[in-house]
């Protein structure tokens, strides 16, 4: 019989696995099959069922400059290379409530590494109290990437503040650990195609 003491320390056991694992791509093969990058990808390899991997064909006629698939309901980033390669998938951090969600087709427009940040019109009316301008650096929202999309004030970008990934967090842009956006942005380029469900 497990004692509470022995059954909180496999809580968190689990609970640090997941986290491992949410923080972890996973890579498509050549076979088909995914697979989780890093060291961790043995251990925590059976739990990769809480993230869907896609397939692109549904959802876009062509790569044609790769694709990024949003899902905002799984709080997951997909990725196809423009030739079909190579596929992750990123946890994200996704719109508070459905009036600041967007979904539909964009691209990327624009690509800044350390991006600034000036909240938007709405949000300054949410939140007064908040500075006009944030420079780059580790006070940013935008984290160290931002990929702009072609809809004004929407963003897929990184963020300093790593408790955000996986929840329902955001003014409407879709955040990922900065290590992912930074994956990302190096993978993407403009004309990128995007699509969020």
């Amino acid at each position: 019989m497990k004692t509470p003491s022995t059954q909180k320390w496999n809580r968190r056991a689990f609970l640090a696995g997941t986290a491992a694992m949410a923080a972890t791509p996973v890579l498509a093969q050549n076979d088909g099959s995914t697979e989780l990058e890093g060291d961790i990808s043995h251990a925590v390899r059976r739990n990769i069922s809480s993230f869907r991997s896609l397939d692109w064909r549904p959802y876009f006629s062509d790569l044609s400059n790769g694709a990024i698939l949003v899902d905002i309901t799984s709080r997951a980033l997909h990725y196809w290379s423009a030739n079909g390669t190579t596929y992750k998938l990123y946890p994200t951090s996704v719109p508070l409530t459905e009036d600041l969600t967007r979904r539909g087709r964009t691209s990327v427009v624009r690509k800044v590494e350390g991006p600034s940040w000036r909240p938007t019109p709405s949000m300054k009316i949410r939140n007064p109290e908040w500075p006009d301008f944030v420079g780059p650096g580790p006070d940013n929202p935008l984290g160290t990437h931002a990929l702009y999309l072609s809809w004004t004030y929407y963003r897929i970008h990184g963020t300093h503040d790593t408790r955000k990934i996986g929840r329902r967090s955001s003014n409407g842009c879709i955040g990922l650990y900065n290590q992912h956006i930074s994956e990302l942005f190096a993978q993407t380029k403009v004309g990128t195609q995007v699509l969020l469900i």
